[in-house]
């Protein structure tokens, strides 16, 4: 899991470190020195830690004027141990909501296990959301983490499945992957909750 690096060719474009509207604004990174485990396992030090024990993740790109954001993570999502949603929910989504995203794109490739606990987090996060017109949705979901998420009525609050799996985003710029995954998810039926 080391040499898994969060997607790094937007950089250019938007680093999260150097944003000071972001959670992780001032981070400093190291190529070399490897301290973060999910279990016994070192990942790659450029993925931000955000509390979770075993869930971390990257802010690959913010447009404040368009409201969205793409957050991509890697490890396990465990919201029954160690109630997951929760922390990123108030140490990352809500520090951008403040600052009016409420677009978010999950990519959850590297996701490789979701436990589910309660839903009223992503309740709560999709009803925040939809008040300014936005929406959740996650790509490119293993095909378990993706039936476990459906299990738990997770697909409820956040848009997933085909043809939001398999898309390739890393060949797409951050303003062009973000208009195809809108196209989708207004073709969709709408997540709501009234």
């Amino acid at each position: 899991m080391h040499d898994i690096e969060p997607y790094y060719h937007w950089i250019g474009e938007y680093s999260a470190a150097k944003d000071p509207q972001s959670p992780f604004y001032g981070r400093q990174y190291s190529e070399f020195e490897f301290s973060n485990t999910i279990y016994n396992y070192f990942i790659h030090p450029q993925w931000d830690n955000f509390g979770s024990k075993t869930l971390y993740a990257k802010i690959l790109y913010a447009d404040y004027e368009k409201h969205y954001a793409i957050i991509e993570c890697i490890g396990e999502w465990n919201d029954c141990l160690y109630n997951d949603i929760m922390i990123f929910k108030q140490s990352v989504i809500e520090i951008l909501q403040q600052h009016g995203i409420h677009k978010f794109i999950l990519v959850l490739e590297n996701v490789l296990s979701f436990h589910a606990s309660d839903d009223c987090y992503y309740e709560e996060w999709l009803e925040e959301v939809q008040e300014e017109g936005g929406w959740i949705c996650a790509i490119n979901l293993l095909e378990h983490v993706e039936r476990d998420l459906q299990q738990a009525h997770l697909d409820d609050f956040i848009h997933m499945g085909t043809p939001l799996n398999g898309i390739p985003w890393r060949t797409y710029r951050p303003e062009h992957f973000f208009a195809q995954i809108d196209q989708i998810i207004q073709t969709q039926r709408p997540k709501m909750l009234f």
